[in-house]
């Protein structure tokens, strides 16, 4: 059936992406310092529109929690997350690089 190779091939992708998007941010995070408080969106304007892009994509995230009954959009949810970590990451990389220091929450 062309039908269940085709959708196959689809998660097979997005789950290639999703494992693809988790190395990549654990590899930028290998050239940053951990942190231990919330890091607000701030900094580079590179930076700055990563955490705006993870933004959109914690709010994709969170509409699309719905949709996590349809087994074959779970992959996708999954995408979402790791995208969304994967912009964290490379805004933080980006900051580095431009040597701009994170903005650390302070209570």
């Amino acid at each position: 059936n062309g039908n269940i190779s085709c959708s196959f091939k689809k998660q097979f992708y997005v789950f290639t992406l999703s494992k693809s998007l988790k190395l990549a941010s654990e590899v930028v995070d290998l050239f940053v310092f951990s942190f231990k408080n919330f890091i607000l969106p701030s900094g580079h304007i590179s930076s700055v529109y990563c955490h705006l892009a993870r933004t959109v994509c914690r709010r994709c995230e969170r509409h699309s929690i719905p949709l996590l009954q349809v087994e074959s959009l779970a992959l996708s949810f999954r995408y979402l997350n790791r995208l969304s970590d994967y912009f964290f990451a490379l805004a933080r990389y980006l900051n580095h690089l431009n040597n701009v220091s994170d903005n650390e929450w302070k209570k």
